[in-house]
């Protein structure tokens, strides 16, 4: 038996996006429903350790400023970033944190009260503030959370987004949803904002929760949205090795631990960053992910420890536990003493680059259609993603993407009435068992991919891949992941060359004069992969 409900926007998704858009629109009067498929702090924004990066107007370093931010960002995203949307993004961070503290946010301070501040990655100067030493997203979390519980945002917990519906005149009308019996219903709905975070799933060691399986992405393709960018995939260098070869998430090491002194080192105790890159240790993150694999790949083949590196904290001393509480506490569980000794880490799936094409307002290449966050592509990021100037994004995008909706509805754009959207039937599509699209994908197109390992993988998820309904939450992940790892695949196996955090051996070097442009990709009607950015590319350069 079917069920079905109304808003003038649906959110799929609570973490920092999702939450900041339902409390902005509710604040404009819209009816709001916010959708997930757990319980409300299942996503990636509780994760998140580093902190916020932002340049406050009365609270930064002697020369900081929003220009030098911006400076950081580009040479960050490796000439891939929009100007335009990273200057937009970027200046509008302080009244973006000013509004989340007034929410309730409370961050770490200084001695002298003002807001404490820490170095990490990429960035000239101190400015990733932080909250609980080392659980920002945590934080911004539960002050979210909390907002939207007072303000009386309504949430569908266990409530699982199967696809996007279009009414009798085409437009976007809702979304198809089971819910927590596994039932389908339609709600109805002119705009649907999606903020489902990243695709960390696709591979079998990452730093993201089990909800990050490309939910967003399949969504928006199927839909008939653009995404771009979905080669870039942000390793992170530090998350904590286990000789137990566990597979899904692994505890992240912050990249703040190396921006208060640690240094990565070898089996031997060599610096792994030395000579590589002028920061060393401060590097870019896909800088310093190169490294590490450089060193795992050398070290595995003279049998002397290629499993992983490590991370020197010991300089902290007994500080370590106060300002990294959720690192200690990781470390201390799989039996290791920072304080006294070095961390063994790896890289791991950490952050998508790229996603579902989109401006600063949130608006996709489809009418009534948007999304924020990790889900989306902006032009912020570029080809690898500047530390901590992820929670920022959500925290402005997803603000201004409830505003765009606002503007959309009062001006016409988009019909007030959603109806039309037809009865809830269950879609059916292709379906790759998990262990072994993880297995694929991280042997193919992890750090390091060739033309004929990508080849390889599409072939081997092509032949696994059986169609069947979505009628469970798991088939929609598993669909999800397959049509995502397939997108992943034909983005990086197009870009001929190395760049920021896409690294081909059998095309070591960066071609400007080919490549510095995003590769856009869609579903032709026929549901195949086809590659658009020759045609269509509407956001700002």
């Amino acid at each position: 038996m079917s069920w079905e409900a109304a808003a003038d926007l649906v959110v799929v998704g609570t973490g920092v996006a999702g939450l900041t858009a339902a409390l902005r629109a509710r604040e404009r009067g819209l009816r709001v429903l916010v959708v997930t498929k757990d319980v409300a702090p299942a996503g990636s924004t509780g994760w998140a350790q580093g902190g916020v990066a932002v340049v406050r107007p009365d609270e930064h370093d002697e020369g900081d400023s929003v220009h030098r931010h911006v400076r950081d960002t580009l040479e960050a995203g490796a000439g891939l970033c929009s100007r335009a949307a990273v200057r937009a993004i970027l200046g509008d961070g302080a009244d973006a944190v000013s509004r989340l503290r007034a929410a309730g946010a409370r961050f770490d301070t200084a001695t002298d009260g003002v807001l404490a501040r820490t170095r990490e990655g990429g960035h000239s100067a101190f400015r990733v503030i932080h909250a609980g030493g080392d659980a920002t997203g945590s934080e911004v979390q539960r002050a979210l959370g909390t907002a939207a519980a007072d303000g009386g945002v309504p949430v569908l917990e266990q409530h699982c987004v199967v696809e996007l519906v279009h009414g009798d005149s085409g437009a976007l009308a809702g979304a198809l949803v089971l819910d927590a019996d596994g039932r389908p219903g339609v709600v109805h709905a002119p705009a649907v904002l999606l903020a489902t975070g990243g695709l960390g799933q696709l591979y079998g060691a990452t730093t993201n929760p089990e909800v990050a399986t490309a939910d967003g992405v399949a969504l928006a393709l199927r839909a008939g949205a653009s995404v771009a960018d979905l080669e870039f995939v942000q390793f992170h260098p530090t998350a904590l090795y286990t000789p137990d070869g566990a597979r899904g998430r692994r505890p992240l090491i912050t990249e703040a631990v190396r921006g208060e002194g640690a240094v990565l080192i070898d089996a031997e105790g060599r610096r792994v960053m030395a000579g590589q890159h002028p920061l060393e240790d401060l590097a870019p993150r896909d800088v310093v992910s190169a490294a590490i694999n450089r060193q795992l790949t050398e070290t595995g083949a003279t049998g002397t420890g290629g499993d992983c590196v490590y991370l020197d904290a010991t300089v902290l001393g007994a500080g370590f536990a106060d300002r990294f509480p959720t690192v200690y506490a990781a470390c201390r569980a799989a039996g290791v003493d920072p304080v006294r000794e070095p961390i063994p880490v790896t890289t791991a799936a950490h952050y998508s680059c790229g996603g579902v094409v989109s401006t600063v307002e949130g608006r996709t290449t489809v009418s009534g259609l948007y999304a924020a966050g990790e889900t989306a592509c902006t032009g912020l990021h570029g080809a690898n993603r500047l530390a901590s100037n992820s929670l920022l994004e959500g925290l402005v995008v997803g603000a201004r993407a409830a505003e765009a909706v606002a503007r959309d509805l009062r001006s016409g754009t988009l019909p007030r009435s959603a109806a039309g959207a037809g009865a809830a039937v269950v879609p059916a599509a292709a379906v790759t068992d998990r262990d072994l699209l993880q297995r694929t994908m991280s042997r193919y197109a992890g750090i390091g991919r060739t033309a004929a390992g990508m080849a390889t993988a599409s072939a081997e998820l092509d032949r696994a891949s059986v169609v069947r309904p979505l009628e469970t939450r798991q088939a929609v992940e598993d669909s999800a992941l397959t049509l995502t790892a397939q997108a992943v695949l034909a983005a990086a196996d197009i870009r001929t060359e190395s760049r920021g955090c896409h690294r081909r051996p059998d095309f070591p070097d960066t071609d400007d004069a080919h490549w510095q442009r995003s590769i856009v990709l869609r579903l032709d009607v026929s549901g195949w992969l086809i590659r658009t950015d020759a045609e269509e590319w509407g956001r700002a350069a």
